[in-house]
């Protein structure tokens, strides 16, 4: 069937995005194909993020400035080096953090003029927890070659969740990094 090449063609460009799959991306495409107004706006907003966002000079976050607003302020100094700007935005939701943000990307060297320009003291690695992970940390640290104390963030048990549906390695997490009560 020849007709609807254009549907089909957005259908496969969705589909490599992340989370999307065969029907969702089926479901978006048919929605922008009759709601034209909808698609406009759609249209314009992609053209708008692609024509104006960027990674920060500083810290690689996405930002629509040369400098994002996060490292053009003054905060603790202390770096959450992340994997993505996404976690800057849930930890930022969270209002658990006050420090400076890192997203790396396989540059150590960045990472240590960043903790150095910004007189950084302590450096919590934010990676979701894996082993791969665990041993990227390591070899971070390791290659940053600084006197600084490097921590990752506490992995276990998450709230609300019963222990028989938690995984072995969360567990002996969770135990690892027990809390005193007062």
């Amino acid at each position: 069937m020849k007709d609807l090449e254009s549907v089909k063609e957005l259908i496969s460009i969705l589909e490599t995005l992340p989370s999307i799959g065969k029907k969702s991306a089926a479901r978006i495409a048919y929605e922008i194909a009759r709601d034209r107004i909808k698609g406009l706006r759609i249209l314009d907003a992609i053209e708008n993020v692609v024509s104006n966002v960027r990674e920060c000079s500083k810290c690689g976050s996405l930002s629509e400035y040369e400098v994002c607003s996060i490292c053009d302020s003054k905060r603790d100094k202390i770096v959450a080096v992340v994997e993505s700007s996404k976690d800057i935005e849930i930890i930022e939701e969270s209002g658990s953090f006050g420090g400076y943000y890192f997203v790396f990307n396989d540059s150590v060297e960045k990472l240590r003029e960043f903790i150095l320009n910004k007189g950084i003291k302590e450096v919590i690695f934010a990676f979701s927890p894996s082993v791969e992970n665990e041993i990227k940390m390591r070899k971070i640290k390791e290659e940053l070659g600084l006197n600084i104390e490097c921590y990752s963030i506490a992995k276990g048990v998450p709230m609300g969740v019963s222990l028989e549906n938690v995984d072995i390695s969360s567990i002996n997490f969770a135990f690892l990094g027990k809390i005193l009560l007062d």
